[in-house]
């Protein structure tokens, strides 16, 4: 049948063997593909499992309180949290979220020398903004606290026993599918409203005067703490001008447990 199509196709004076040689590379060719798919699919796992570049050793875990990276694993209550700001060849300023580790005599790369250090870039968005990443993520591995309330994180709050106590006890004020329910069902004129709605509340909250748990629990991290900018957006952007300062409060168990609830509003 094969010699028939190729000489209807291509007819001449070449041999059977001439005539196959078509077919026989294009089933050798999607042979050897299939083959290498297979193995893949069968090895790649491996392959990113030996391979730092790919793998999963790199993580805030909840569970344990630990931060896991290639230098080792710390405590996540022995990093800080600051904003580094660059500018480029026009002055427009850009402003990153960084955590670094407090002890780098213990966590130097062995390669660079540099502290243990992890970069939450941003490239849009206000300072304010910033200040409301690294609450999330300190919520995050906070486990006496539910888990932030953010589309990323429903499909897992049932695995968490503090996130799921307090859904079960209707604190939460939302259903189980809450942002999947208002993806599904909102146009992207809605969705633009609620982002700019959520922006704005990240704004005006007063960032500034939120008690600092690390200056309360840390011995002598307070000899250097002066205070917090009250409009933490026009500090960052004009420091030199009069830019008005405020002491953070004493947190107190109200206070904490009003934090707690609001996350809701603030995400």
């Amino acid at each position: 049948m094969l010699f028939v199509v190729a000489e209807i196709f291509n007819p001449g004076d070449g041999s059977f063997y001439e005539v196959l040689a078509v077919p026989l590379s294009v089933f050798a060719v999607c042979g050897v593909a299939t083959a290498l798919k297979w193995l893949f699919e069968k090895y790649s796992i491996h392959f990113y499992k030996s391979n730092q570049n790919w793998s999963d050793d790199v993580a805030f875990c909840r569970r344990s309180g630990l931060v896991k990276s290639f230098q080792g694993n710390f405590p996540f209550y022995e990093f800080d949290a600051f904003i580094e700001m660059a500018a480029d060849m026009k002055g427009n300023q850009r402003h990153t979220l960084k955590v670094r580790h407090r002890y780098p005599q213990f966590s130097k790369d062995k390669r660079s020398g540099l502290p243990l250090e992890f970069t939450f870039p941003t490239d849009t968005g206000s300072i304010a903004e910033r200040y409301a990443m690294w609450d999330m993520l300190s919520r995050f591995m906070d486990v006496s606290q539910p888990l932030p309330d953010i589309p990323r994180l429903e499909p897992f709050r049932h695995l968490d026993p503090t996130t799921r106590a307090f859904d079960e006890a209707g604190k939460r004020g939302r259903s189980a599918t809450y942002w999947r329910d208002l993806y599904a069902k909102v146009d992207e004129k809605e969705l633009n409203r609620l982002r700019d709605e959520h922006h704005e509340k990240v704004n005006t909250a007063p960032w500034g005067s939120r008690p600092d748990l690390m200056a309360q629990s840390v011995p002598g991290y307070e000899d250097s703490y002066t205070a917090e900018p009250e409009d933490v957006n026009a500090y960052a952007h004009a420091p030199t001008k009069n830019v008005r300062f405020v002491e953070r409060s004493e947190v107190t168990p109200s206070e904490r447990a009003r934090d707690a609830s609001s996350q809701n509003g603030t995400r």
